[in-house]
């Protein structure tokens, strides 16, 4: 073989290793963006899932709270109604006492009572309503039975007489 076809044959060679050696790399590189996609994304997920799972573990203690002081709401307000039926003024007034300590104890666990001024249906139940025009627009007469939040949730609504 002449020196020429030599040097050719070699370039030839070389030239097709190349080739193949740059689509071996191409590939490899290909496999490696595709796993690394899938890592990230596996990665994104479970972020996800840890900060989905630590919201809905927040959200069952606070219903279960709420429904724990939705347990006790009626026992408060059968405490509310006997003061009208107190016989003695000691009594009544011994009554009062409990009923403060009760509101004192539901404040200190974040519960308070929904004001009963202007109708707002995100608050108020209405089931009675009047036409009397001495009172303002949606203006609440009577409370029939006191609604409660727990922070910004609502943990029953107040029972009202709306009027006009």
């Amino acid at each position: 073989m002449k020196k020429e076809e030599k040097i050719e044959c070699e370039q030839s060679v070389d030239t097709a290793q190349l080739d193949e050696a740059n689509k071996r790399a191409e590939e490899a590189e290909a496999k490696y963006a595709e796993a690394n996609d899938k890592f990230l994304r596996t990665l994104a997920e479970y972020d996800n899932f840890r900060k989905r799972t630590a919201k809905e573990r927040d959200g069952i203690y606070a219903d279960a709270y709420m429904d724990a002081i939705k347990s006790i709401l009626p026992v408060i307000d059968n405490i509310e109604r006997i003061t009208a039926f107190a016989s003695d003024e000691k009594m009544g007034e011994g009554i009062n006492l409990i009923i403060a300590s009760m509101k004192e104890t539901l404040n200190k666990m974040g519960v308070t009572e929904i004001e009963a001024k202007t109708f707002d249906p995100n608050f108020h139940n209405a089931v009675m309503h009047i036409d009397d025009e001495s009172l303002g627009e949606g203006e609440i007469v009577e409370v029939f039975q006191k609604g409660y939040l727990y922070g910004d949730r609502v943990i029953r609504y107040a029972m009202v007489k709306v009027a006009n």
